[in-house]
């Protein structure tokens, strides 16, 4: 038996107590998965979209939640990062690997982030997720990848510490 007290919780969002300490969770799902995506031509596939919780537009890897919908609560998390690139980006990967997995904001929340490498893009569409994201899309050479996000966030957009994370674990510097 639990000692977690739900405090409040709404479709697609939970605040908890165990003991002393406060945290969210989605009640729908506990796991995430990340993106990194290059192109054979070496060009990062990045994603901009509006985000309520900090009232601007963020530029992220491409990224989804696991198991949060009924259709893909069988999903292996492989299977929804490759699902989650081709919805928000258009590309399809021939070869994704696990870079990292590690607690989003392990004071907060339980949800952990899976960091993956896609390799081997084709692009099948233009991307820009399903109907109710305004997803835009980016490829970025990597010789360019800091000034682009230099450039953003001059701009007043926010950048996602994820693109860092998952640059670093693939060993690609820029």
């Amino acid at each position: 038996m639990s000692d977690e007290i739900t405090l409040y919780e709404s479709q697609w969002l939970g605040l908890y107590r165990k003991g002393h300490w406060d945290y969210a969770r989605r009640p729908n799902s506990d796991a995430c998965v990340g993106i990194l995506a290059m192109t054979d031509r070496q060009e990062i596939i990045l994603v901009q979209q509006y985000r309520i919780p900090v009232g601007k537009p963020v530029v992220e890897i491409p990224a989804g939640l696991v198991g949060d919908e009924l259709e893909f609560q069988s999903e292996s998390l492989v299977e929804t990062a490759g699902r989650e690139l081709l919805e928000e980006t258009g590309y399809r990967a021939g070869k994704v690997e696990l870079l990292i997995s590690s607690p989003t904001s392990a004071g907060m929340t339980p949800e952990i982030t899976h960091l993956y490498y896609a390799t081997q893009l084709v692009q099948e569409s233009e991307g820009g997720g399903n109907a109710s994201e305004d997803i835009t899309v980016y490829k970025i050479p990597l010789t360019k990848l800091r000034q682009f996000l230099s450039d953003k966030q001059s701009e007043g957009l926010l950048v996602d510490f994820k693109i860092h994370a998952a640059m670093a674990a693939a060993g690609l510097v820029f």
